[in-house]
C-alpha cells in the first residue's frame, strides 16, 4: 500500500533526523498536547477572530504587549495573509509603491491584485556568494525624491539569510516623504525577545510589521502576527483586508498555539534565551574555525550588511571545493541533519530557542568532520551516492540583481552607497495578466514578455515576474539551476519546459 502523509510524518518524527529548519518549535516544545480535544469552531465563550471582543482580543493584546505595538492581530494564514492585507490596506488601486526586489512572492501578488505600479529597490549583493545585503536608507531617500507619487514602501528585514536593514533610518526617511513603511519581518519574530538580536522593526518606527511566529519561535506552522503602529495606516481598512485574506474558519488549534507561545515568552524568555544564546555562541565559535567552509557573520567587508541575525547559520561553501547543494545532501543523508535550504554556494540552518545543546553539537561535529576531510579526500566527500533528487532551492533570485548590475551603471548623482537599478519591465503585471498569451519553450523565450512568475522556493523570491522582458542571461541561469537539480516554480508547466508569454 502507498504510504499516507500521516504515516510519512510519523516515521520522520520518530527518526533521529535533527531539524535545522522551520517551524521554530523544532518538535521539542509541545505546547499543544492533544489538538483534537481543542479543535472547535466559533461557539459561545470562545470569541471570533474576525470580530474579536473577548478571549481572542485579550490574546492579541498579550501579543501586542510582548512586542510593544499599538495593535496586533493574529494571522492563521501565515505571513502571506499579513503581507497581502498590509499592502492592500495602505494603497489605492493604480498607485505607485517602492518595493525591495528581494521581497517574498506574496508582496508581488499584492501588487498584482491591487493593480499597483512598482519602483524597485535593489540591495547590494555579495557577488561571490550571491547573498543580498541591506537596503541603504539613502537609496530609499533617492527613490522617494525621484518619484513623489510613491505612497508605500515594502522591505524584507531580516532576509532569509539573516541580513537586517536600518529600519529606524529608513522609517524616518519614508515618513518625511509622507509614505507608509511595511516591513516583512517574518524571519525576525524572535528579535523582540532579547537584546542579543537586532532591534525589531516594531520598535524602529515601521507602520506595519509582519512576524511569522512559526519560523523562529515555538509555534506551529502557519501562525503569524501583524503589528500596527502610528496613525498612517487606516486600521479599519486593515481589519477589512485581514478578513478578506484569512479563513472565515480560523483554526482554534493554531490560535491557541500562538497564545501558548506568547505566554511562554512572557514568563520564561529571559531564562530560555540565556540558555539558547550561550549554546549558540559556543556553536558559532566552533564553526568560525572551519578551514574550508565559512560561517557568514555579517561582518565581511564584501558583505553590505547593517546588522545580522546571529541565530541564522549560513555556511558558505565558496572556498571548499563543493557546492551548497552537495553540503546540504551530505548533512541530510550521512549525518541526519536537515538544513532549511541550500543555495549554489551556501547552506542555511535555522536555529531557535527550541534547539538543544546536543543538536548544535551534532551540527558542529558534522561540519568539522566534513571540513577536515576536504583537503585530502574531497572526492570521497562528494562521492556519497545521490539517491534522491535535491529538495532544496536557491535562496533568492540574486541573479536578477547580478544580471542588471552587469548591464547597467548605478545612478550616482546622490552619492549613496546603494545601487539603484532601473527595472526592465515591458508592461505592468496587471496588463501582462490580462493580455493575450501564447506558449513557448522557456529555453527559446529570450526577448519575450513573461506572462508568469518564475521563482525558486524557499524563500519564494521571484526571478521573473509577469510583464518583465526575459533576458538571455536569465535563460542561461535558469538552465544552470535546472542542471543542478533545482525545481522552477510558478509556471503553469510544472516541468519547467514551457512558459506563457504575452503577445505584444
Amino acid at each position: 500500500m502507498e504510504q499516507t502523509l500521516y504515516e510519512a510524518l510519523e516515521k520522520y518524527g520518530r527518526s533521529d533526523a535533527y531539524p535545522f529548519h522551520m517551524p521554530g518549535h523544532k518538535r521539542q516544545f509541545h505546547l499543544i498536547e492533544d489538538p483534537y480535544r481543542i479543535d472547535i469552531t466559533e461557539i459561545d465563550g470562545f470569541d471570533n477572530l474576525h470580530h474579536a471582543e473577548g478571549i481572542l482580543l485579550e490574546a492579541e493584546q498579550r501579543a501586542s504587549r510582548l512586542y510593544g505595538s499599538e495593535e496586533t492581530h493574529y494571522l492563521v494564514n501565515g505571513s502571506t495573509s499579513g503581507l497581502l492585507a498590509a499592502v492592500s490596506a495602505c494603497t489605492r488601486r493604480g498607485e505607485r509603491v517602492l518595493v525591495a526586489r528581494n521581497c517574498h512572492k506574496a508582496v508581488y501578488h499584492a501588487l498584482f491584485l491591487n493593480g499597483l505600479h512598482a519602483s524597485w529597490l535593489y540591495p547590494e549583493v555579495d557577488m561571490s556568494r550571491g547573498i543580498y545585503g541591506s537596503i541603504d536608507p539613502e537609496q530609499v531617500r533617492y527613490a522617494l525624491e525621484k518619484d513623489r507619487e510613491i505612497t508605500a514602501v515594502v522591505l524584507t528585514s531580516p532576509t532569509f539569510d539573516g541580513v537586517v536593514s536600518d529600519i529606524r533610518g529608513i522609517a524616518r526617511i519614508v515618513h518625511e516623504h509622507g509614505a507608509v513603511l511595511i516591513v516583512d519581518e517574518a524571519h525576525g519574530a524572535h528579535f523582540a525577545m532579547d537584546p542579543y538580536f537586532p532591534e525589531s522593526a516594531v520598535s524602529c518606527g515601521a507602520d506595519l510589521v509582519i512576524n511569522s511566529v512559526h519560523k523562529t519561535l515555538p509555534a506551529m506552522t502557519q501562525t503569524a502576527l501583524i503589528h500596527a503602529n502610528g496613525d498612517r495606516v487606516d486600521r479599519i481598512r486593515l481589519k477589512k483586508y485581514l478578513d478578506i485574506f484569512q479563513s472565515s474558519s480560523p483554526s482554534y488549534v493554531l490560535m491557541a498555539g500562538i497564545d501558548r507561545c506568547i505566554c511562554l515568552m512572557e514568563r520564561r524568555r529571559q531564562e530560555l534565551y540565556a540558555r539558547f544564546i550561550s549554546c549558540l555562541e559556543q556553536a558559532r565559535e566552533r564553526l568560525s574555525h572551519l578551514r574550508h567552509f565559512h560561517l557568514v557573520s555579517g561582518e565581511e567587508k564584501e558583505f553590505p550588511c547593517f546588522a545580522y541575525d546571529r541565530s541564522r547559520l549560513v555556511i558558505s561553501t565558496e572556498q571548499s571545493g563543493i557546492g551548497g547543494q552537495e553540503l546540504y545532501r551530505i548533512l541530510r543523508e550521512k549525518y541526519h541533519l536537515q538544513p532549511e535550504m541550500a543555495a549554489e554556494h551556501y547552506v542555511i540552518l535555522i536555529t531557535t530557542v527550541a534547539d538543544t545543546e546536543e543538536g548544535l553539537n551534532r551540527l558542529c561535529d558534522a561540519l568539522e568532520e566534513i571540513d577536515a576531510g576536504l583537503p585530502d579526500s574531497c572526492e570521497d566527500v562528494r562521492g556519497i551516492p545521490r539517491e534522491n533528487v535535491m529538495e532544496a532551492a536557491d535562496v533568492s533570485g540574486t541573479d536578477v540583481c547580478r544580471e542588471k548590475a552587469a548591464r547597467q551603471e548605478a545612478e550616482t548623482d546622490t552619492g549613496h552607497a546603494g545601487r539603484w537599478l532601473q527595472n526592465e519591465e515591458a508592461m505592468s503585471m496587471e496588463d501582462a495578466e490580462n493580455g493575450e498569451k501564447y506558449e513557448a519553450l522557456l529555453a527559446e523565450s529570450a526577448g519575450g514578455v513573461s506572462g508568469e512568475f518564475i521563482y525558486l522556493y524557499p524563500p519564494g523570491i521571484p526571478l521573473l515576474i509577469p510583464g518583465e522582458r526575459i533576458s538571455a542571461q536569465l535563460i542561461d541561469r535558469l538552465e544552470s539551476y535546472r542542471e543542478q537539480g533545482f525545481s522552477l516554480q510558478g509556471l503553469v508547466d510544472y516541468r519547467g519546459e514551457n512558459i506563457r508569454l504575452v503577445k505584444e
